[in-house]
């Protein structure tokens, strides 16, 4: 069966999702405090350990993510000759399709709702606080935290199950809320960032707790509401609402004329105590683990774009399961680089996006800010809607390659059917 024209990952078995994403034992040890401590009378030893518990799962199962959407956005296959899943299931491979009982689709749906059950009880510890001597702006700038990573998370889990939908509400287990279809969960989403920014407007000068290097700039509530903004924006674009992107836009760390790489990442360590990048690989690995770029990627560049500097050719090409490359993907080349969650050229390109059909200036300016730090000319083509969007389809591929955005992007476009079919 091929999956190319109507990509969306299959509902999960029902208990699995119960299982997943509420259900695990309240003994649970989260980095080290237990969760009855931790809700019923926090102190600030244990929100300083739940905070950082939150920051660092965040980062589980995050390499099948950006896999996910990397390969089903037809941005770079993943080799891995024990598993030959990636390039079957994952590419609609003869009669394969995805599976909703699979790592693929369980082990990041349920790695977020850990992160998001975290959140609750972070939410909660704070209603609850009433020994540490928390100041109401200290107990604003938690739940401002918790409720932006918590919306962030679920975010993530939507952008994989798509018109299947999530579960947003899931504070309780005993009384789960209903699965929510696309749109709402949209809209859901975008009720938790905008009370997490109201939270973190009243979170004071600082957090009772320390936030982790992938934050630096964003540490304080003020700074973490522009970064709280910037994923407002993102989900704004996701609702076809430019008016509420440019609004968050406004709040957040856009800059026109910042740089690109300014933002919020997530940070690895090599060391046994820590995660490694989970998608890193060597140069000219083997099949046993290799991430090998669509060859449309190559092709379809233009001349002389830099962001070309994010793969590099093989000493030799690269074959498995019928799919052969000649480009190793190297956006991440080491095993401690970050990864992005979110940085301004993004905000660039969706301030660019946002103004396409009311601002042709402005939308023109973001789309030739990107081309000019990529060594290209200014945009010389059409400016009606539709070729403008093209424009900042085609800057987005190039700009935000295997950061996750290819494949939410053609879709939420309505363009899935333009991505290249690797098993025809």
């Amino acid at each position: 069966m091929k999956i190319i024209n109507n990509i969306k990952f299959i509902s999960i078995a029902v208990f699995g999702l119960l299982l997943y994403s509420c259900d695990f034992d309240n003994g649970t040890d989260l980095n080290g405090p237990s969760v009855d401590a931790i809700a019923n009378n926090p102190s600030r030893g244990d929100i300083a350990s739940l905070a950082a518990g939150v920051q660092s799962d965040m980062r589980v199962r995050l390499g099948t993510y950006l896999d996910d959407c990397g390969v089903v956005g037809r941005e770079y296959w993943r080799f891995a000759s024990s598993d030959p899943r990636f390039t079957a299931d994952l590419l609609g491979s003869g009669s394969s399709v995805l599976d909703n009982n699979t790592f693929y689709t369980t082990a990041p749906w349920g790695a977020r709702y850990r992160t998001v059950k975290s959140t609750n009880i972070l939410i909660a510890a704070a209603a609850n606080a009433t020994t540490a001597g928390f100041s109401p702006a200290e107990l604003s700038s938690i739940n401002g935290f918790a409720k932006t990573i918590q919306a962030y998370e679920l975010l993530m889990n939507l952008n994989l199950q798509f018109q299947n939908g999530i579960r947003v509400d899931v504070s309780d287990i005993n009384n789960l809320g209903a699965f929510l279809g696309y749109p709402e969960s949209l809209t859901a989403i975008k009720a938790l960032l905008d009370g997490g920014a109201a939270d973190l407007t009243n979170g004071g000068s600082k957090f009772p707790f320390k936030l982790s290097d992938g934050f630096n700039g964003f540490d304080t509530p003020a700074n973490f509401k522009k970064f709280n903004r910037a994923l407002a924006a993102r989900v704004a674009l996701y609702q076809g609402d430019k008016t509420n992107a440019l609004s968050a836009l406004s709040e957040s760390f856009f800059d026109l004329n910042g740089s690109m790489t300014g933002g919020v990442y997530y940070v690895f360590a090599n060391s046994g105590n820590d995660i490694a990048n989970p998608v890193f690989n060597a140069l000219n690995s083997s099949t046993a683990g290799a991430r090998i770029v669509q060859p449309s990627f190559i092709t379809d560049a233009e001349l002389g774009d830099l962001r070309l500097n994010k793969v590099v050719q093989r000493d030799a090409p690269l074959t498995l399961d019928g799919l052969t490359g000649n480009y190793d993907a190297w956006v991440f080349t080491s095993n401690d680089a970050p990864i992005p969650i979110i940085r301004n050229e993004e905000l660039i390109l969706i301030y660019a996006e946002a103004n396409i059909g009311t601002n042709l200036v402005q939308s023109l300016a973001a789309i030739n800010k990107v081309r000019n730090i990529a060594g290209l000319t200014p945009y010389a083509g059409a400016t009606d809607n539709a070729s403008l969007l093209n424009e900042v389809l085609h800057e987005r591929r190039y700009s935000l390659y295997a950061e996750g955005h290819r494949w939410i992007d053609m879709r939420r476009t309505g363009k899935l059917a333009q991505l290249p079919l690797d098993r025809p």
